[in-house]
């Protein structure tokens, strides 16, 4: 699994020294994401069931969306999280390696935090950016904690999301740490007259910014809202720990060595996750027949065993040849992960809003999908052409240079 997730973030790496497959992981992550994101920013997952079967496309949106909780849905915010949590793991090995303290290490996790609050309250209230980064705080506890616990910490709290919903459905609902956000989220819509009636609608038919500010202001109690109400927090960390394992224990630069894991993570990976992710799609799409629990139970049963697959199966690709087009096609936009995980949100405002194109509302799933498949092809060439001239994504340049306190060059030296 080469995913230097975290030599992009934090600071200079020459080229020689990277690892193309983790490159080619996050740039897969990336079209996961873009794929998975794109329906919130078109408005589509807003829309009341009446407006979308009105659709021209109802029918084919139905199989596009069923084929997206299966295959899509969780898988590649996983695999993001994972890939995090290996190149923190790279970081901090590497901090410690030099005899340095970690103060550079929080100083990059502090700048993530302020990126991320900047993205969430002022451009996309689907911001996943902070909560990475808080929690990647917590990541250097565990730097000495042995192998087995991380995997079973990993495990159990992967989990534990279960036994929070069982709890949650056995006092009635009393158990409700969403209350007090719930609350919040209602106040700041009366203020600014978001309704039910016109909050699927709200970021179309707004034509200044400041429209735009109003929704993003109720969109971040939304947001938090989900993370405690889908228990992230310890989702995101669990992964994280097991990205840490993954990091520590150099798997992603010994694949070779690792080749027979790789074939049995994948091979139970798949059998596993294909068939449950069928009935996670089921179950989503049925208004929820199995309760909270048993949702919260197929998704990790579902969601994380695919999403490992998926990794194991592209390294095990990788593998096959020694150079590999579309691998190679995928690693440019992973090299400017930051960027390009931004860059979306801003193609979504263009493309969807008011205040741009207004494409939203009314756009059928087949051609939101379609949409984000250009985008993201679009910011594959663009990677590829800026990469050729400059070291870093433009993001990346601004990060490291705050990280680091200095100003970095940022143009290939063999073209100085």
């Amino acid at each position: 699994m080469q995913a230097q997730f975290s030599q992009d973030w934090s600071g200079p790496v020459a080229h020689a020294g990277r690892y193309r497959i983790l490159d080619s992981l996050r740039g897969i992550a990336l079209l996961g994401i873009c794929l998975a994101n794109f329906p919130e920013f078109a408005l589509y997952t807003f829309q009341k069931k009446e407006v979308v079967e009105a659709m021209s496309t109802a029918g084919i949106d139905r199989v596009i969306k069923y084929l997206q909780y299966i295959f899509i849905d969780g898988k590649f915010y996983t695999m993001f999280s994972i890939l995090f949590g290996t190149g923190f793991s790279i970081i901090i090995s590497k901090s410690l390696e030099k005899g340095s303290s970690l103060a550079l290490f929080y100083r990059r996790m502090a700048i993530l935090v302020i990126i991320g609050v900047l993205h969430l309250m002022f451009i996309w209230s689907g911001d996943i950016l902070l909560l990475y980064a808080l929690l990647g705080m917590l990541l250097p506890l565990f730097r000495n904690v042995s192998d087995r616990k991380l995997l079973t910490l990993s495990v159990l709290l992967i989990l534990f999301p279960i036994v929070m919903d069982t709890v949650k459905a056995v006092s009635g609902n009393r158990f409700d740490l969403s209350a007090p956000v719930v609350r919040a989220t209602q106040h700041f819509n009366s203020l600014s007259g978001i309704t039910d009636d016109n909050f699927g609608v709200w970021l179309l038919e707004g034509k200044s910014y400041a429209d735009v500010l109003k929704f993003l202001v109720s969109g971040a109690f939304i947001r938090m809202q989900e993370f405690i109400e889908g228990n992230r927090v310890f989702k995101v960390f669990g992964l994280f720990l097991l990205g840490l394992y993954i990091g520590r224990n150099r798997i992603y630069a010994r694949l070779e060595e690792n080749k027979a894991l790789l074939k049995k993570v994948s091979l139970y990976g798949f059998a596993a996750g294909l068939p449950l992710s069928a009935v996670y799609a089921w179950n989503a799409l049925n208004a929820h027949p199995l309760g909270p629990v048993g949702h919260s139970v197929i998704y990790a049963a579902s969601v994380v065993p695919l999403s490992i697959a998926y990794m194991s199966a592209i390294s095990l690709r990788s593998m096959a040849k020694k150079r590999h087009a579309v691998l190679d096609m995928l690693a440019a936009p992973g090299r400017m992960v930051l960027t390009n995980y931004i860059g979306q949100s801003v193609f979504g405002i263009i493309i969807f809003y008011g205040i741009g194109l207004g494409f939203g509302a009314t756009t059928g799933l087949v051609y939101v999908e379609l949409t984000a498949a250009g985008v993201f092809f679009l910011q594959m060439l663009y990677s590829r052409l800026w990469l050729r001239y400059m070291q870093f994504g433009p993001l990346e340049w601004i990060w490291r240079m705050l990280a680091y306190r200095k100003r970095l060059r940022i143009m290939n030296s063999k073209l100085n």
